[in-house]
């Protein structure tokens, strides 16, 4: 159950066509109104909104700020990302070394309805006032949370509810219904698995960490640990509600607005719209879900390339499918770390699929076996079940255990690295099938251990759909998506990280010196990838905040397209996010 460890850094990509950056910059500006300038809503007009949101807007402040009470529980709570998420001046990211802080907006509307939403975008609108939108938190550029900003802060809005027979509103007659689940934008993807799966017996493809939420996963692309298998997030959805920045609530679907709906399957959370609930379709369990870890050591440089070769081409040849999904890592000390996870066999059949090269690696002496690859699975209904977890394997799971905290709420233990992590360097890249032919292996195994001497890779398999069954290959072509990772085996990811610094926290500091260092270390392993992949996109909701020709690595040949939209249904630019479609030139 050992997820993401590493951060991500540097991406400079090739230039779009000309044509489309000149017209993308024509857009209109939205000009902004900043707390106490000229044109900033007075006391009086924030509580005019106060009155019609029901008393539910606030002024956020660190919780680290507070009286002695408050902040003895912040510090006590300060490695739970539930109570993180429960805080309207927190979010999951505390910064990114250079780009931006985690700071409370100047006010925070705590949203129970779409009909909240709405009041808050036309208020946005009428004063020109920053909006910003907060369900999880996690976003790596900083979108959730901004100073001058009023936020609009969905997590109360987490209702979940499963369809037998889901039909889209407005679908044609002799649409087939399928089973589907609707998500409340403030739902995190435990609320979906813990009612979809564990109490419902079905799939829902979602996030591999628990506590992202459901609306930001999906509108940004939404791979998960099996996407290998049921596709994106983005690819699975069925409907949507949200509110457009005429202040309009719309259900969209591919029959209402189908271009609106189109834009909300990957082109980006904030770009068009205030997503309030979203649908999508569920899938039939497989039998178990497990997952398979193991760490082996090299001895020298070359004995690792060797070993990178060797299960490059093992994963070539038995991985690369719709089992097999998450993680290979390969260290700056020469190690190579496995955290995979399987669906649809059991223990048995998948260490008995590692076995040829657990036996290539026990024949060869430069090997140290730090530890051995071992399995474990259970019936699938179990895989995110909190009770089932603190029975029989509580050494994999971190519960919320605050005093009235639902039970179902844990974080795997391997992903508690990222509970308020700071940014040094990040970046990702999709790398493409043709790295994995006979004729390219050797180049790119070189590649991936002269960039793990500066900074640890990762290739998240299930992150790249190259290996993913037609169904799922043809739902993820219908997104807005880069079209890039239909044909990635995998998604390799470098960075680097440094403790949180949120705003008023005991002993938070920002060393500049490491901080630079770390990003100056991502930058050049980037840099070796990229020459392995000169033309490798991007995932937008793991990617570089300085990313170089973002339209392109994002989207690829899917932006023109989303700019026409974002023109269409919002041509003054309301909802502006940083590297968002139509961003160019904005105050972001």
């Amino acid at each position: 159950m050992d997820r993401r460890t590493l951060l991500k850094a540097a991406l400079a990509l090739p230039l779009l066509p000309w044509t489309l950056k000149a017209d993308a910059f024509a857009a209109p500006p939205f000009a902004r109104v900043r707390p106490g300038g000229t044109g900033w809503p007075s006391a009086e007009q924030w509580e005019a909104l106060n009155r019609e949101v029901g008393g539910r807007l606030s002024v956020p402040a660190s919780p680290f700020l507070g009286d002695a009470t408050t902040r003895a529980e912040a510090l006590a709570q300060i490695g739970n990302a539930f109570y993180i998420g429960d805080q309207p001046a927190l979010t999951q990211t505390s910064g990114w070394f250079g780009a931006w802080d985690s700071r409370p907006s100047a006010w925070a509307l705590a949203a129970e309805s779409a009909a909240d939403v709405a009041a808050a975008v036309r208020f946005a609108r009428r004063h020109r006032v920053r909006l910003v939108v907060k369900g999880g938190g996690h976003s790596y550029q900083g979108t959730s949370c901004g100073p001058d900003s009023l936020l609009v802060w969905t997590r109360r809005m987490n209702r979940v509810e499963l369809h037998d027979a889901f039909l889209p509103a407005g679908a044609r007659p002799g649409t087939a219904p399928q089973p589907a689940v609707s998500l409340g934008a403030g739902a995190m993807w435990i609320d979906a698995y813990d009612a979809v799966t564990t109490h419902g017996g079905r799939y829902v493809q979602g996030g591999g960490c628990t506590t992202v939420g459901v609306a930001g996963l999906a509108t940004g692309g939404g791979f998960g640990s099996f996407s290998k298998r049921f596709g994106s997030a983005a690819s699975n959805l069925l409907e949507a509600e949200l509110v457009t920045a005429d202040g309009r609530i719309r259900v969209v679907n591919a029959y209402n607005d189908p271009d609106l709906f189109w834009s909300l399957k990957g082109g980006g959370g904030g770009n068009v719209g205030v997503v309030t609930r979203l649908t999508l379709r569920t899938h039939d369990l497989p039998d178990r879900f497990g997952g398979l870890s193991g760490e082996i050591a090299a001895d020298s440089d070359a004995s690792f390339l060797a070993l990178t070769h060797e299960v490059l081409r093992f994963y070539r040849e038995t991985l690369c499918n719709p089992t097999w999904g998450e993680q290979l890592r390969f260290t700056h000390d020469r190690r190579l770390v496995v955290s995979m996870v399987f669906q649809g066999i059991d223990k048995a059949a998948a260490e008995a699929a590692w076995a040829p090269f657990v036996a290539w690696v026990n024949a060869r002496p430069a090997y140290a076996v730090r530890r051995p690859l071992r399995a474990l699975d259970v019936e699938a209904r179990h895989f995110w079940d909190a009770a089932f977890f603190r029975e029989h394997a509580p050494q994999l799971i971190v519960p919320d255990g605050r005093p009235g905290a639902p039970s179902s709420h844990f974080v795997w233990k391997g992903d508690q690295d990222q509970i308020g992590w700071y940014i040094h360097g990040y970046a990702s890249a999709w790398l493409p099938s043709a790295l994995l032919r006979d004729d390219a292996l050797r180049s790119l195994a070189t590649a991936i251990t002269e960039a793990a001497g500066h900074s640890s890779v990762e290739l998240h398999v299930n992150k790249g759909l190259y290996g993913a069954p037609p169904d799922a290959i043809a739902a993820s072509r219908d997104t807005a998506t880069n079209p890039a990772v239909l044909d990635a085996f995998a998604l390799a990811i470098v960075g680097h990280s440094g403790a949180p610094n949120y705003q008023g926290l005991p002993g938070a500091h920002v060393d500049a010196a490491v901080a630079r260092r770390g990003a100056d270390d991502v930058n050049a392993a980037y840099r070796r990838l990229r020459r392995a992949a000169p033309r490798a996109g991007s995932y937008v909701s793991e990617s570089d905040y300085f990313q170089a020709d973002w339209q392109d690595a994002f989207w690829g040949t899917n932006y023109a397209r989303l700019l026409a939209i974002k023109r269409k249904h919002d041509p003054e630019r309301v909802f502006v996010v940083h590297h968002g479609v139509g961003s160019e030139g904005a105050d972001a």
